[in-house]
């Protein structure tokens, strides 16, 4: 039973991810990381296939051994943090603390990630 639910939770991570690679503001290395530890506990042939992967691989083997995040990878995700910010505001119109309270919760996160290591990401990258 423990083992199938790790298999199917492990399987929509990779759905999700699947379709965060293609959508700009859906992160999707986050999802292939779930994804690989719902599969270290069910598939390891399901795992090793997440590792092995060209485009996916490299940063959650770099997460898993160093909780590294790469430099391009850091950008992108500011980026994406900061234009979510600028839409929530913009399309929301939220009140003053309502706006606070969001900006607060996003630097805690942009924070976080910047405060990552990079340099083992970078070199599994290349």
């Amino acid at each position: 039973m423990r083992r199938t639910t790790f298999k199917i939770l492990g399987t929509g991570c990779v759905g999700v991810g699947i379709v965060g690679a293609f959508l700009p503001l859906l992160p999707s290395t986050i999802f292939f990381i779930m994804a690989a530890a719902c599969f270290a506990r069910s598939s390891p042939a399901l795992e090793a296939r997440i590792l092995s992967h060209p485009v996916f691989g490299p940063p959650v083997i770099a997460w898993r051994e160093h909780g590294a995040i790469s430099p391009r990878s850091k950008m992108i995700a500011l980026a994406g943090m900061a234009l979510g910010y600028g839409l929530f505001l913009y399309s929301a119109d939220p009140d003053l603390w309502l706006a606070i309270v969001v900006a607060a919760v996003m630097m805690g996160c942009a924070t976080y990630v910047v405060t990552r290591p990079s340099g083992a990401a970078k070199n599994l990258a290349e």
